[in-house]
C-alpha cells in the first residue's frame, strides 16, 4: 500500500499576517567603473522603485574579495550577506561580456551562500533581471542571470530588462535618457513590486519543503540516537 508523507494543513498553507513595511529591495550590479552603464541602470530602477514606494539598498562591490571560502569573516562579505537576509526582493543587472554576465557580478552570487545554518538566504524571495550592453540587444545575460536565480530558488519575475547601445542611454548625471526601454525599465520595477507585496507574506511557506523537513528529522534521529521520527506518521 502506498504511503504519504504528511503535509500541512490547508489552515497552514494560508498567508500569514498582513506586512505593512515598505517592500524591501537589494540591487546588485556588475562593473567596477563609476560610470558604467550597469551602474547607471541600477540606480536608475532604484530611483523608480523608490518613487513606487519601496525601501531600495544598493550594494557596491568594491573592495568584495574574488571568492574564496576562507575570507567568509571579510567586512564585505558580511555586508552582502546581511544586505541578502534584510532583503525580500532583489533586482540584478550585469553588463554583457563576451555574451554574458560579467565576473564582477558572477563574484557577488558567489558569495551569496545556498544554505545559512537551517535555512536557504535567497529562497523565496522575488528577483527582477536587466542586462545592458554595448552593441546590438541581446537576451543572453538576463537568460543565464534567471539560471542563477531559479537555482537559488528565488521568483523570477517574467518581465526584464535588456538595454542595448547603452552608452547613448544615459545622460552625464547617470540618469536614463526617456525611450522605449526607459519604460520597460518602470514595467519590470513595477512588476517586481507587484510581486513582492504578493509573495512576501508566503516567504516562509515557500521555504519550506517536505524533503528539507525530512533530512532534518533524520539528521535529529543521528544526534539523538533515538528511533525513526518518521515511522509510523
Amino acid at each position: 500500500m502506498v504511503s504519504y508523507p504528511p503535509a500541512p494543513s490547508f489552515e497552514q498553507f494560508q498567508p500569514v499576517q498582513a506586512i505593512t513595511h515598505r517592500p524591501r529591495i537589494l540591487a546588485l550590479y556588475g562593473s567596477l567603473r563609476a560610470n558604467s552603464c550597469s551602474r547607471c541602470l541600477t540606480l536608475e530602477a532604484q530611483r523608480i522603485l523608490e518613487a513606487m514606494g519601496a525601501e531600495v539598498r544598493v550594494f557596491d562591490p568594491h573592495d568584495l574579495p574574488p571568492f574564496d571560502s576562507e575570507l567568509s569573516d571579510h567586512p564585505k562579505v558580511k555586508e552582502l550577506r546581511d544586505l541578502v537576509a534584510w532583503s525580500e526582493g532583489q533586482f540584478w543587472c550585469s553588463p554583457e561580456l563576451h555574451g554574458n554576465l560579467s565576473g564582477v557580478f558572477k563574484n557577488q552570487i558567489d558569495w551569496i551562500p545556498l544554505q545559512s545554518g537551517a535555512s536557504r538566504p535567497t529562497q523565496g524571495k522575488t528577483l527582477a533581471l536587466a542586462q545592458v550592453s554595448g552593441g546590438s540587444q541581446s537576451f543572453n545575460t538576463v537568460n543565464s542571470l534567471r539560471i542563477l536565480g531559479r537555482w537559488m530558488r528565488m521568483i523570477c519575475i517574467p518581465n526584464q530588462s535588456s538595454v542595448p547601445r547603452s552608452t547613448a542611454e544615459f545622460n552625464d548625471d547617470c540618469t536614463m535618457k526617456h525611450s522605449a526601454y526607459r519604460e520597460r525599465l518602470i514595467d519590470v520595477c513595477e512588476e517586481l513590486i507587484r510581486f513582492t507585496l504578493l509573495i512576501r507574506p508566503n516567504q516562509r511557506q515557500l521555504a519550506d519543503r517536505f524533503s528539507e523537513r525530512e533530512e532534518t528529522a533524520q539528521m535529529l534521529e543521528q544526534r539523538m540516537g533515538i528511533a525513526s521520527i518518521t515511522e509510523g506518521r
